[in-house]
């Protein structure tokens, strides 16, 4: 298992000998750093969609020594077809659009470019991702910066880049948003500004892929580091009540760290949201310092309302008697709710879908999201469902795809009832029973444009 690097004597060498390099340069070798939009029929990648912050961070490496161009498809920056003005295309991809990221790489090689594909998919099926690239980054490019970006330099290239050991976040820079900012079409990121205070989940939930990337060790960044990042686009934005979104996959797993983390917060005047596990919920003084420090929307993973499903995903964490608990002390401290549930599970059956509507409704959820299971490559759960995997067409990785029949229910009738709860959920009645009384925002809208999009669904869009 991974260990974190630690001590002066492990960074202060290959930094030096990166500089050195760096300064005898002929000149600045200059590189593309892509983010490729998904081509999935359903809402992946539409509308406003959040800053890519791990690219943004890899650009606020590279810039240092090299010269660096980000282009996000998402929202409407368009890859060159002539990669001559470049020496470097990096290219990010996870499995939905690991087909558009490997056409990137295929045309860039083409043309004698160096190319390197990092993210979730190239991690898990580097092996795959090797004959689409010069080299892949297995993991968090921050582990392996000073190897890769002298290989750059000196033109030898290894064919993977994989560190035993991951950093301590502590060496993490504060990001510059210029690169992506630059772009004539920034204005169609989202306005939360997103921030990452931690990394990893110990967890280790069976269909999740974050304990592979980044270590089921949980790292973190001091607060006051998070603090002063948060300070500075109060700054910049001249404004105090700025709206931050956290990146993290499970930032309240340390609770006395999550629990400094806010108190500070609270004296900033921020607004937040986060994914947060159902770990601590259920004690009302969570809620009430994360409503006290400006949080307005907590995404929840409950997943299911069925205990057999729960247990057979070691989602352990996750106790229905808990559920209710810990959605009346968010409710009661003013904090919305996304709620995220997956069927298709073996012991899922008709009615998983009943449970969690009458959950839904009960308890308001103000925005739920529906999605199918999938096994994503490199998982325990991609293991075990081996042969009975539709198909690997990875443009339909998009949770939104039947990827395999369930034991207790056919594909036909799991579709048929995950329209029906589209559409039960989001009728116009069943909105305003959610939503009454709550603040008019964003949700809202969600909601609405929800409704429109449960109304086109037919089981053909799954398939």
């Amino acid at each position: 298992m991974y260990q974190e690097v630690t001590g002066p004597n492990n960074i202060s060498e290959p930094e030096s000998s990166l500089a050195r390099l760096a300064a005898n340069q002929s000149r600045r070798k200059r590189w593309l750093l892509v983010q490729p939009k998904s081509v999935t029929n359903m809402t992946v990648d539409s509308g406003r969609v959040s800053m890519p912050l791990k690219l943004v961070m890899v650009a606020n490496l590279a810039g240092r020594i090299f010269d660096v161009t980000l282009l996000d498809e998402r929202i409407g920056d368009i890859v060159p077809e002539d990669f001559s003005a470049f020496d470097v295309v990096a290219i990010t991809s996870r499995t939905l659009n690991a087909t558009k990221a490997y056409g990137i790489g295929d045309r860039a090689l083409a043309q004698g470019r160096i190319v390197i594909l990092g993210g979730v998919h190239p991690t898990m099926l580097h092996d795959e991702a090797a004959s689409h690239c010069s080299s892949v980054v297995y993991g968090e490019i921050e582990s392996v910066w000073h190897e890769l970006a002298a290989d750059v330099i000196t033109g030898r290239m290894k064919g993977i880049y994989r560190s035993e050991g991951l950093r301590p976040m502590t060496e993490m820079q504060r990001p510059d948003f210029s690169y992506a900012l630059a772009s004539p079409n920034a204005r169609r990121y989202a306005d939360r500004i997103p921030i990452l205070a931690t990394k990893g989940c110990p967890v280790g939930c069976s269909f999740c892929t974050t304990p592979v990337v980044y270590g089921k060790s949980y790292r973190y960044r001091e607060p006051d580091l998070v603090l002063d990042e948060m300070r500075s686009h109060q700054e910049r934005l001249g404004k105090r009540a700025a709206s931050f979104s956290f990146m993290d996959d499970n930032i309240s797993f340390r609770p006395a760290y999550f629990t400094e983390l806010l108190e500070g917060m609270a004296r900033l005047g921020v607004r937040w949201n986060a994914n947060i596990s159902m770990n601590f919920l259920h004690k009302p003084e969570v809620a009430e310092i994360a409503g006290r420090s400006g949080c307005d929307l907590m995404s929840i993973g409950f997943e299911s309302l069925n205990p057999d499903v729960l247990k057979s995903m070691n989602k352990g964490s996750n106790r229905l008697h808990n559920y209710q608990t810990a959605v009346g002390n968010l409710h009661r401290n003013g904090i919305a709710i996304q709620g995220y549930f997956m069927f298709g599970f073996d012991d899922d059956d008709e009615q998983s879908f009943q449970a969690t509507y009458d959950f839904i409704m009960q308890n308001r959820i103000e925005f739920p999201v529906f999605s199918l299971v999938t096994p994503f490559p490199g998982t325990p759960f991609f293991e075990e469902m081996g042969p009975r995997i539709r198909h690997f067409d990875w443009d339909k990785y998009d949770t939104f795809h039947l990827m395999y029949e369930p034991k207790k229910i056919s594909g036909q009738r799991l579709l048929e009832n995950f329209i029906k709860l589209h559409r039960e959920v989001y009728r116009g009645r069943a909105i305003m029973k959610r939503m009454q009384g709550k603040p008019l925002n964003w949700v809202w809208l969600a909601n609405l444009s929800m409704n429109r999009f449960a109304a086109g669904l037919r089981p053909g869009n799954f398939l």
